[in-house]
């Protein structure tokens, strides 16, 4: 229905404006496939397992904040 709206209305333009609407559909296609290129990949958990470590007194109070405690 709606493809046969649009070459119906486009068929009532004159050739300049034809144009323009083909550059334009030409610019919407080139923005969708930038945009599917600049989508990044969906993180998956546990992929640092191995590489970060955190020392084993990291909860430990640390001696200059004694008197605050």
């Amino acid at each position: 229905m709606t493809e046969q709206l649009i070459l119906r209305e486009l068929n009532n333009l004159p050739e300049s404006l034809k144009i323009e609407v083909l550059h334009f559909v030409q610019f919407l296609k080139q923005e969708r496939v930038k945009e599917t290129k600049t989508q990044h990949p969906k993180r998956q958990a546990g992929l640092l397992k191995g590489k970060i470590w955190i020392a084993p007194d990291f909860d430990v109070p640390l001696d200059d904040f004694k008197e605050y405690m």
